[in-house]
């Protein structure tokens, strides 16, 4: 009599589940980067291999209050506040990748997240606006998960849209980072031709720095008293 064949065993996939729960500056890095301390737990204890993980970071800006000093920064990306019950629109502030090594059951990475200190970004533009408190993140996940199978070889799928987790970052992190990598500085972009005008300007009245060109066309267009 002849054996039936011997049917493939079929290794249950990683059931995974995602929490931030904390941030800080990388201190050295090209660029102003937070790193966010995510933790990573296999539920049904499957061993994993590797995930190749994408993030994307969203803020949503109706999840907090926001004083009349916040209020008057913030116009110029969501209009009066009197229209806020409609313009306060969760928006994105970045894509992450990250390569994480073999764990079991449980495994604690640094999401690095970079930053823009661009005033022309809306990211930036939330950041100053907001002096205090806390931002409501959400964290979106999304990449492919290697994990041994019950023969022994590695096996591959996709983590589930559902994946995500929910965050509230310290702003003063974002200030104390910017104050670190551009102490006492700000950043703004002009147009080739604007720039071309202003150092015109500045090598025209042997002014020393840029500070120095902006102060002195802020001071001539001041009405007089």
């Amino acid at each position: 009599m002849t054996a039936a064949p011997r049917q493939p065993v079929v290794a249950a996939q990683p059931e995974l589940s995602f929490a931030v729960t904390g941030a800080a500056a990388i201190e050295y890095a090209a660029v102003p980067t937070v790193g966010f301390t995510l933790e990573v737990a296999a539920e049904n204890a499957v061993a994993v291999q590797a995930i190749s993980l994408n993030a994307q970071v969203r803020i949503a800006p109706a999840g907090r209050s926001y004083d009349p000093v916040s209020q008057a920064r913030l116009v110029e990306l969501f209009g009066a506040p009197d229209r806020w019950a409609t313009n306060l629109h969760g928006f994105l502030w970045a894509h992450s990748t990250l390569h994480i090594g073999p764990f079991t059951a449980q495994t604690v990475v640094t999401l690095p997240v970079a930053c823009t200190y661009d005033f022309e970004v809306a990211v930036a533009k939330y950041f100053n606006g907001v002096q205090d408190g806390q931002i409501p993140l959400e964290f979106l996940f999304s990449g492919n998960v290697f994990y041994r199978g019950a023969d022994g070889m590695l096996q591959t799928c996709r983590l589930s849209w559902e994946k995500d987790a929910a965050y509230q970052f310290p702003v003063r992190v974002w200030h104390e980072m910017m104050d670190h990598y551009f102490p006492d500085t700000a950043w703004i972009r002009l147009c080739k031709a604007q720039f071309d005008r202003l150092y015109a300007y500045r090598c025209t009245h042997s002014l020393l720095s840029w500070d120095d060109a902006i102060d002195a066309l802020l001071r001539s267009a001041e009405p007089e008293r």
